[in-house]
């Protein structure tokens, strides 16, 4: 295997890398604050398109860790800079929250359901029937269907929630009709992000806490990887999947001395 070239720009996620249940990693706010003093591009990613870069700068905030709002990357802002680059000023239904509105608003979208180009779905905490059979007969008639990320389910203090894949499902069910889904394991979200910070993806490094979603787009995407056993893959997991991360440690910590 030929030798990688030194890490110039680092991609993390955010839960289970930095976080874990509303709690910082030990080791989180070192990492940061390591990647901003040595000036490296950097990317704090996540899959969950509910919330906007600044909600997610303030919430973050509160736990201690200070990711500045340019620094932060969602499947939200990657769907809308994908729709922009297919079809720039076009229309779209969507059903989310604010970070995934937002980001169509910013990249020049109209929101209708009035024949839109496409339907978009993202992660909401209140998915609603009536928008729902609405996203149908629009994808029965001709909308386009992307969705922001495939995750099946999310976490709450009560359990796991049905999430933006498991909703796709539905809708796959009742159209016949796949979505195209931008955020992880798809390489475009990595590739879009690196794009973003003016970093390439020899030189890069994507640090996830899943094999399945942070370490396949890194790897597919040409990135360094390091999987962190501080989320959802334990490890004895981690010699079940058919690909290998680049490295594997205990944690975020672990990686504070190589910035």
């Amino acid at each position: 295997m030929a030798e990688r070239k030194p890490i110039e720009s680092w991609l993390t996620d955010m839960d289970g890398v930095l976080m874990h249940e509303g709690v910082p990693v030990p080791g989180a706010d070192a990492f940061i604050k390591r990647l901003k003093e040595s000036g490296r591009p950097f990317l704090v990613l996540t899959n969950n398109s509910i919330y906007t870069p600044r909600d997610l700068h303030a919430r973050l905030g509160r736990i201690g860790l200070d990711v500045p709002t340019e620094n932060i990357w969602t499947s939200a802002l990657a769907t809308a800079q994908f729709l922009d680059d297919q079809r720039p000023g076009g229309t779209a239904y969507a059903i989310g929250e604010a970070g995934l509105t937002t980001a169509l608003h910013d990249i020049g979208y109209v929101l209708s359901d009035a024949d839109p180009d496409y339907v978009v779905l993202g992660e909401t905490r209140t998915y609603s029937f009536e928008a729902l059979t609405k996203a149908i007969r629009l994808i029965n008639d001709g909308a386009r269907f992307i969705a922001t990320n495939p995750d099946e389910t999310g976490p709450s203090a009560e359990g796991a929630l049905p999430a933006t894949g498991s909703v796709a499902a539905l809708i796959t069910k009742a159209t016949g009709r796949h979505p195209y889904f931008v955020g992880k394991p798809n390489p475009l979200m990595m590739r879009a992000g690196l794009n973003a910070i003016g970093a390439h993806s020899e030189t890069s490094a994507m640090i996830g806490d899943r094999m399945d979603t942070d370490v396949r787009a890194g790897m597919e995407a040409g990135l360094e990887t390091f999987l962190v056993l501080t989320g959802l893959t334990k490890p004895d997991e981690v010699d079940r999947f058919p690909y290998r991360a680049s490295s594997v440690v205990d944690s975020i910590a672990d990686l504070v001395e190589r910035i």
